[in-house]
């Protein structure tokens, strides 16, 4: 719920109650940490998923590596113990060809062999069991067989046999093909009864157009699994960058032999001699493929071995994977959010208390109690609003019996102080009477005269009564201020041209440090000169026989106001005067020297300006009143 809040007419603010505060802002955490964790979490599951499928690969890659070394070692092993078999062999260089070529040719197909070669010392051919009648040439350009050669042990790798050589070989290897092929080839050295070296024995498989590796690299690497149609795992052996063996297929089911790797694969493998894994779309769909370059006896790249799985599989993982994170994700944000609810309420519900209790309490009942049962800083709270407003009862208390005896004091003195200016009206006429007589019975007394000491008695305590009741009439008729603009440097001049004549002042230095770019204030001027003379003369009187006074004027600009000082360096008042100094007949003064209301009327006028009147003082080295009065007060009429 929000509504304008009541400190706002116009509406523009609005006030939402805390709850609703709490609320959106543990859904705002919960939607922030939420959003995060989702996008993380996705992140992290796919590049973990494509992380595993990668290492999975590689280590398929591994597997497929093994496979194909061990048909490798598998062709050299049947070539070097054929070669070891002299017996076997021995009829052919006897002369014997038909009974060695028979044995050759049956342990031929049962090895799965497509090529079974003999050769004399010189590498010159002696019989070829895939094509007997084809003798003759020689064979020391064939890298294998020139190993042998020159180290007479047997050597095994894998080769690109020449299309011609091919057709010699057989002239249907030649056309399964289709060009140069890639052979599982090896050579051993044959040696006579005496160990003499008298021949070669090379045999090999070839891989194009042959399915049968590949077919058991998927077949124990993949187990022929097929999702959604598809194999999972796929492999395929190239020759260079063409495709010779594979169970990857065509859109129409067909094996791709023919289709040449990806440039960006070539270029890594091939050219480079590095390993390629990544994502590569292999014929008519993506897989996650490693790919290996595969070398012959010269350490020369001459093909490369792949092997992929199916990238589908891995992605419709990925998704369920990330369904299931998100479905956890937004049952624990609801959770979360359930929880938060309920904190709020409570955490709500307890503020509520309070600012229930607190508008109690500022309506007047200082009875209102706050009841909260928690082991938290809210029962904390409760306990301390509890405390407050019993303590507000109590001053409240305190306050009405303080306000009932000051009311009945302030009618008290309003009373006397009525009385007072009634009785002072009264007496003001007789005591004219009695200061006009006494000053004209002293006038005719001569000097030696024995009372006329006690005439002049009279006449000064005449005096004094007069001044007592003067004040007593000003004090209780203190009228409104009657208003001006002026410039206070020109009262204060006023003020010390009334007095620098005086005798009080003969001995007394006087120091105006006036502000020249004093604003006007808006005072009464008559009023203003009352007080300025009566701080001024009380100044005088404190200094007694010589001194220094300072009239000061500045502008405070901080507190908008007009600061005016009158200082000086008498004797100063004592710490505990200080605080009487403003009450009405509190005087320091001789009792014939002073009524006290001097300050009290000051203090009063000052305060009609709306202005203030502070004290300073250190005994013994002076005393500092301060008069402020605002600039900005409006003139009144």
């Amino acid at each position: 719920m929000i509504e304008p809040t009541n400190n706002n007419p116009g509406g523009c603010l609005l006030r939402m109650p805390m709850g609703t505060k709490l609320t959106l802002s543990f859904v705002s955490i919960i939607v922030i940490i939420s959003a995060v964790f989702v996008v993380v979490g996705i992140r992290l599951i796919a590049n973990r998923v494509v992380a595993e499928a990668q290492q999975k690969v590689t280590l398929d890659l591994n597997a497929a590596r093994e496979i194909y070394n061990g048909r490798l070692n598998r062709v050299h092993d049947t070539v070097r113990f054929l070669a070891d078999r002299y017996l076997l062999l021995d009829p052919l260089f006897a002369g014997d060809m038909q009974r060695t070529a028979e044995e050759l040719a049956r342990i031929k197909e049962r090895e799965g062999l497509d090529v079974l070669t003999v050769t004399d010392k010189n590498g010159a051919v002696l019989l070829r069991t895939s094509n007997p009648g084809q003798a003759g040439d020689s064979q020391r350009a064939d890298e294998l067989v020139r190993a042998v050669l020159e180290r007479k042990q047997a050597v095994a790798a894998t080769a690109v046999v020449p299309a011609e050589e091919l057709r010699r070989e057989l002239p249907a290897l030649a056309e399964r093909a289709r060009g140069d092929g890639m052979m599982l080839k090896a050579a051993a050295p044959i040696f006579d009864a005496r160990k003499n070296f008298v021949g070669i024995l090379y045999g090999g498989s070839l891989l194009n157009g042959n399915f049968d590796l590949v077919d058991k690299i998927k077949q124990t690497v993949y187990q022929d699994v097929v999702y959604q149609g598809k194999d999972i795992g796929t492999a395929t052996i190239f020759l260079d960058g063409l495709r010779i063996a594979t169970n990857v297929r065509n859109e129409d089911g067909t094996r791709a032999i023919g289709t040449r790797i990806a440039d960006d694969v070539y270029q890594q493998v091939v050219k480079d001699g590095k390993q390629w894994l990544g994502r590569a779309r292999v014929v008519n769909s993506h897989y996650i493929a490693a790919y290996e370059p595969v070398r012959n006896l010269g350490n020369k790249i001459v093909g490369v071995l792949y092997v992929g799985m199916l990238e589908q599989k891995y992605l419709d993982i990925q998704r369920r994977t990330i369904w299931v994170f998100l479905g956890i994700t937004l049952v624990g944000a609801l959770v979360a959010l359930g929880l938060s609810l309920f904190i709020s309420q409570k955490v709500s519900g307890a503020v509520q208390k309070l600012v229930s209790a607190s508008h109690e309490l500022t309506h007047g009942n200082l009875d209102a109690k706050v009841d909260i049962r928690s082991n938290d800083e809210l029962n904390d709270l409760a306990e301390a609003f509890n405390s407050m407003a019993a303590s507000l009862k109590k001053r409240d208390e305190k306050l009405k019996e303080f306000a009932r005896k000051r009311i009945m004091e302030s009618e008290r003195l309003a009373i006397i102080g009525q009385l007072a200016a009634g009785v002072a009206h009264e007496l003001n006429n007789p005591m004219q009477g009695i200061v006009t007589y006494s000053h004209l019975l002293l006038e005719e007394m001569p000097n030696g005269n024995p009372g006329r000491e006690l005439a002049q008695k009279i006449v000064t305590q005449a005096n004094r009564c007069t001044g007592i009741v003067r004040g007593l009439l000003d004090f209780s008729r203190q009228r409104k201020p009657q208003t001006r603009s002026i410039n206070i440097n020109n009262i204060l001049n006023d003020c010390v041209s009334l007095v620098k004549h005086q005798s009080l002042f003969h001995n007394i230095q006087i120091f105006p440090v006036l502000a020249p770019d004093l604003p006007v204030v808006v005072v009464d001027p008559t009023q203003m000169q009352q007080v300025f003379m009566n701080l001024i003369i009380n100044a005088a009187e404190a200094i007694h026989d010589g001194g220094q006074l300072r009239l000061a004027t500045r502008v405070n600009a901080a507190d908008q106001c007009v600061e005016i000082e009158v200082a000086d360096t008498g004797h100063g008042i004592t710490e505990e005067h200080l605080e009487r100094i403003f009450d009405p007949f509190f005087t320091t003064k001789e009792a014939t020297h002073g009524t006290g209301l001097g300050l009290a009327i000051s203090f009063g006028i000052i305060k009609e300006h709306q202005g203030t009147i502070s004290v300073e003082s250190e005994v013994g080295k002076g005393t500092t009143f301060t008069v402020r009065l605002p600039v900005l007060v409006e003139e009144k009429v």
